[in-house]
C-alpha cells in the first residue's frame, strides 16, 4: 500500500524536532505546515522541586516515577546550586525508579543511572501502572512523580487506588514559542478548513492550540474547521486530552513514535481525509447543532404508529418522558418459553421459522415490558447464500466449513445476488411486525463485515484473530475484495428487513474489539461509511462493537447512527467520547442481572444517573442476556429503569399510554 499523502496539506504542532517533523511530511508527499507551539520554560526559582531532591535524599521519598527525559534534565538543573549532586543522584540509585519510556532512561544514563523499572511501550499510564502491578510494592509509600506539564489525574488516581501516596513536582512549564507567527498562521488555516490533516505529538500542544485561538477570537471557528480536519495523535496520553477537549481522534500509529505517526498517517491519508469529509458533510446536511450538549431531532420517516414510540424518539435524539429500554438477546435459552421451542428443531431450523421466530420475540416482549422488539435471526445466515458451507454444533457454535484464507479463497465468494435466498428472514420481520402491538418498533439487523469477515476467516470462533489479521495485512486485495462483496450484502440485507417493516436496524460488531483504533480506521471504517451511507434515509442505525472503548467515536456515523455502548466504559465517558449529538445505547454489565434485586436496581440507577437525562438514551446491556440470567431479574431491570428515569411534567399522554 503506498505511503503518500498526494499533496495533501498536513499540520503539525511540534516544537523540538520541527524540522524533522517538516522534512518527513515532505519525503511522504505532503505539503508541511509545521508550527511551534511551546517551548520548555524552567519553573525559578523552583523550591518545590528543591525540597523535592532534599526528601529522595533523606529517604522520604522511595518510589520515584521520571515521565520525561527533558524534565528528569531539568530537575537536576534546577537543584544543583541547591543540592550537593553526588548526593542526590547516589540517592536516585538506591531508591526504587520507574521510567516512563525510553527517553529519561536516556537522560539517566547521561549521568550513570540506569533505572530499576522501564515501563513497555506504548508508555502510557496504564502501562505504568501495570509495570507497578507486576511487582513493585507501593501500598502507603510515597511515590514522587516528576510531571511533564499536566497533571494525569488517572494515573494519580490509580496510584491512590492501590494505597500509594503520590506526591507530584512540576519542573518546567510550557510558554508560546518566541516566534508565534506560524502558528497564529496554522490557527487561522485550520479554523478556515483549509487544512488536510493535523498531527499531535504531546499532549500540552492542543492546551496552547486553544490558547492561541481564544487570543484570536477563533475558538469556535478553529472547532468547526477540525470537524473536517483528520486528526492523528501519536499515542494514548494525547488522544485522552484531545477527547477531554472534545476533539475526533481519527487515528493513533502502531507505536507511539514520530516517524510512525508519519508514515502511517501518509499510508492511511486517502481513507481518513475521505471518511472525515464524508462525516463533515453529513453534519451539514442533517443541519446539527454545533452544540455538544443538545441534539436537534430528526424528522420521522413514514407513519407508523411505532414512530412516536419513546425509542424512536430517542433514536431521533428527541425529549422523552422516560427512558426507553429493550435488551439485546432478549429472546433467548433464559427463558422457558424458548427452551421448550428450541427443543423441537436445531438453531437453524428456528431461524428459517418466520412463525416460531415472531412467537419467541413477541412472548419476550410480553413478558418483560421492553419498549422495542429485534427480528429474532443470527448474524450468520447472510454467508450461506455467499457460498459458505455453515452448521451450528452442539458445544462448539457455529462452524463454517470452508473458510477463506487468501485472495484466491475470497474470489469464490459470491455476492447477495438474489436477496430473496434470505426471504425467510424478510418474512420474520413482515410476521413480527403484524404480531407486535403497533406502537412497539421493531428492530433488524446484520452482522458488520469486520466480524462477518473474521466468521469466514478462522471458521469458528477465535481468541487470537490471527488468520483473520494475516489476510487483513497482506498486501495482495484480499482483504478489500472480502469487505467489498460483504458490505454489499449487508446493505441489501438491510434495506430489504426495512422494507418489509423494520422501523430501525442494528450493526453488531461482535469481535472488533481485537482491532486498535489505528488498524479499525484503515482496515474498517471505510467499508462500515459505505453501509451507513447505503442503508434507507433517516432510518435509525445502531452501530454497536465491543470489546475496545477506544473505537467509540469511529463509530459515529451520520445523524441517524445511535452508538452502541458496551460495559467496560461508564456511559457518561462513552457519550463524552462519541459526541453528545449523537444518541447512545446502553451500557449494564450483562451479569449484574445475576445479583439480587436491589442491587440491579442500584446498578440501573447509575447507568441513568451518568446519562443524565439528556435526550437520546436507549438504555440496554453492553451485551446479551446471559444464558443463566433468572427471567424475574430481567423484568426488574425493565421495571426499575421505567420507573426511574421518568421525567416529570414531559409527555404525560405519552406517560399514560405506556402505563
Amino acid at each position: 500500500m503506498s505511503q503518500n499523502f498526494n499533496g495533501l496539506r498536513i499540520a503539525s504542532l511540534e516544537s523540538r524536532r520541527a524540522a524533522d517533523m517538516a522534512r518527513m511530511i515532505a519525503k511522504f508527499g505532503g505539503e508541511p505546515c509545521v508550527s511551534p507551539s511551546m517551548r520548555e520554560v524552567p519553573i525559578e526559582p523552583n523550591r518545590p522541586a528543591i525540597d523535592f531532591a532534599y526528601r529522595i535524599i533523606t529517604g522520604e521519598i522511595p518510589i520515584v516515577v521520571l515521565m520525561t527525559g527533558v524534565g528528569f534534565r531539568y530537575l537536576l538543573k534546577t537543584t544543583e546550586k541547591h543540592v550537593d549532586q553526588r548526593r542526590f543522584l547516589d540517592a536516585l540509585s538506591d531508591v526504587i525508579t520507574i521510567c516512563r519510556g525510553p527517553k529519561p532512561v536516556a537522560a539517566m544514563r547521561e549521568v550513570g543511572l540506569k533505572p530499576t523499572h522501564r515501563v513497555p511501550e506504548p508508555n502510557t499510564w496504564r502501562d505504568l501502572l501495570k509495570t507497578i502491578d507486576e511487582g513493585i510494592p507501593v501500598a502507603n509509600q510515597v511515590i514522587g512523580i516528576q510531571e511533564y506539564g499536566v497533571s494525569n489525574h488517572s494515573l494519580i488516581a490509580g496510584l491512590e487506588a492501590r494505597g500509594a501516596i503520590p506526591e507530584t513536582v512540576k519542573v518546567y512549564g510550557w510558554e508560546y514559542p518566541e516566534d508565534t507567527e506560524p502558528l497564529e498562521a496554522n490557527v487561522k488555516e485550520l479554523a478556515a478548513g483549509r487544512l488536510d490533516m493535523l498531527l499531535f505529538t504531546s499532549a500540552h500542544q492542543v492546551v496552547n492550540l486553544f490558547r492561541m485561538a481564544d487570543s484570536l477570537s477563533l475558538t469556535d471557528a478553529l472547532r468547526t474547521g477540525l470537524r473536517r480536519t483528520v486528526i492523528a495523535s501519536i499515542g494514548p496520553t494525547t488522544s485522552d486530552m484531545l477527547r477531554e477537549s472534545d476533539l475526533h481522534v481519527d487515528m493513533e500509529p502502531s507505536h507511539p513514535k514520530m516517524g510512525h505517526l508519519v508514515s502511517e498517517a501518509a499510508r492511511d491519508s486517502a481513507a481518513l481525509v475521505a471518511a472525515r469529509r464524508a462525516q463533515s458533510s453529513t453534519r451539514h446536511t442533517f443541519h446539527i447543532r454545533e452544540s455538544m450538549t443538545e441534539n436537534t431531532p430528526m424528522p420521522a420517516v413514514d407513519d407508523h404508529p411505532s414512530q412516536s414510540s419513546l425509542f424512536m424518539q430517542a433514536c431521533r435524539g428527541e425529549p422523552t418522558s422516560r427512558t426507553p429500554i429493550w435488551l439485546m438477546r432478549q429472546a433467548g435459552r433464559y427463558m422457558q418459553e424458548y427452551r421448550d421451542v428450541r427443543s423441537q428443531q436445531t438453531f437453524l431450523e428456528l431461524c428459517a421459522n418466520p412463525g416460531l421466530c415472531s412467537e419467541v420475540m413477541c412472548t419476550a416482549v410480553d413478558r418483560l415490558g421492553v419498549d422495542a422488539a429485534i427480528i429474532f435471526s443470527d448474524l450468520l445466515p447472510l454467508l450461506v447464500p455467499m457460498g459458505f458451507d455453515l452448521e451450528f454444533v452442539k458445544g462448539d457454535g457455529p462452524v463454517i466449513h470452508n473458510p477463506v484464507r487468501t485472495a484466491s479463497d475470497v474470489r469464490r465468494v459470491k455476492g447477495l445476488d438474489n436477496p430473496q435466498d434470505l426471504g425467510f428472514v424478510y418474512e420474520t420481520v413482515t410476521q413480527t411486525r403484524k404480531d407486535l402491538p403497533d406502537t412497539i418498533p421493531l428492530i433488524g439487523f446484520a452482522g458488520a463485515p469486520f466480524t462477518l469477515a473474521s466468521y469466514a476467516i478462522e471458521g469458528g470462533g477465535s481468541k487470537q484473530y490471527a488468520a483473520t489479521k494475516e489476510l487483513m495485512r497482506a498486501d495482495d486485495g484480499g482483504w478489500a475484495d472480502l469487505m467489498d462483496r460483504l458490505t454489499d450484502a449487508i446493505v441489501v440485507y438491510l434495506n430489504e428487513q426495512i422494507k418489509a417493516g423494520a422501523q430501525c436496524v442494528q450493526l453488531f460488531d461482535s469481535w472488533a474489539g481485537c482491532l486498535s483504533a489505528a488498524d479499525y480506521t484503515r482496515f474498517v471504517l471505510p467499508w462500515m461509511q459505505r453501509i451507513i451511507g447505503g442503508v434507507s434515509p433517516g432510518v435509525p442505525l445502531i452501530n454497536f462493537a465491543t470489546g475496545n472503548p477506544e473505537l467509540l467515536p469511529l463509530l459515529r456515523g451520520d445523524r441517524r447512527t445511535v452508538v452502541g455502548v458496551d460495559w467496560r466504559i461508564d456511559l457518561a465517558s462513552a457519550w463524552k467520547r462519541v459526541g453528545h449529538d449523537i444518541s447512545v445505547q446502553g451500557n449494564l454489565d450483562p451479569t449484574v442481572l445475576l445479583a439480587d434485586k436491589a442491587t440491579i436496581r442500584a446498578a440501573a440507577k447509575e447507568v441513568l444517573d451518568q446519562a443524565g437525562g439528556r435526550p437520546g438514551h436507549i438504555f440496554n446491556l453492553g451485551h446479551g442476556v446471559m444464558q443463566t440470567t433468572p427471567v424475574e431479574h430481567a423484568i426488574e431491570l425493565v421495571r426499575a429503569v421505567q420507573e426511574l428515569s421518568v421525567r416529570d411534567g414531559q409527555n404525560d399522554a405519552a406517560d399514560e399510554m405506556d402505563s
